[in-house]
């Protein structure tokens, strides 16, 4: 990685554009010490406000004080492991050393894109859900529950887990060839 003086000493397009990139988000310093500046507050800042920055969707990026370098994912990893001690956790052993297996496979980019795409589509879900339970007010959500019975949930919520794997498999063929066992 460059330096923050090779950068400047000659700055070229990629670092001016990484440069105006910045200025569009919040930048956070880390100094050798492990602590965090916030140079929009001019204070200094916690993980936990970094993440209710992340929380909030405000972007931003975290820089060695030193030497410039982007360390913004290192920051964001460490959000995810406090969070994955420090609770109920969102991925078990099993999927952690699933996602392990593929570094430095020949799929490595492929299932981070894979990830990010399905994740994506998963928020827009949530989204439109969220939006329509709006207009349905809680007396008639109550109604509806009622009216549910327990095995009629389960199909539902089984109707949704097919219509994912199809989507999955779909994905799977077009980027592969090949189906899903």
């Amino acid at each position: 990685m460059q330096s923050l003086n090779a950068r400047d000493a000659g700055a070229t397009e990629g670092s001016s554009a990484s440069a105006r990139a910045d200025d569009a988000r919040r930048v956070i310093k880390k100094y050798p010490n492990r602590r965090l500046y916030d140079t929009a507050t001019s204070s200094y800042i916690t993980l936990g406000d970094v993440k209710a920055l992340v929380m909030r969707g405000e972007p931003f990026v975290v820089r060695d004080a030193r030497s410039g370098e982007d360390l913004t994912r290192s920051i964001l990893l460490q959000i995810i492991l406090e969070e994955e001690t420090a609770g109920v956790p969102l991925f078990s052993e099993k999927m952690l050393a699933s996602i392990i297996r593929f570094y430095g496979h020949a799929m490595q980019g492929f299932m981070g894109s894979y990830l990010e795409r399905n994740l994506q589509l998963f928020l827009e879900l949530q989204q439109k859900m969220a939006e329509q339970a709006k207009e349905i007010t809680p007396e008639l959500w109550q109604q509806w529950l009622s009216a549910q019975s327990p095995l009629m949930l389960g199909q539902a919520f089984a109707q949704s887990q097919k219509a994912f794997l199809q989507m999955q498999e779909q994905m799977l063929q077009a980027f592969t060839g090949k189906r899903a066992p």
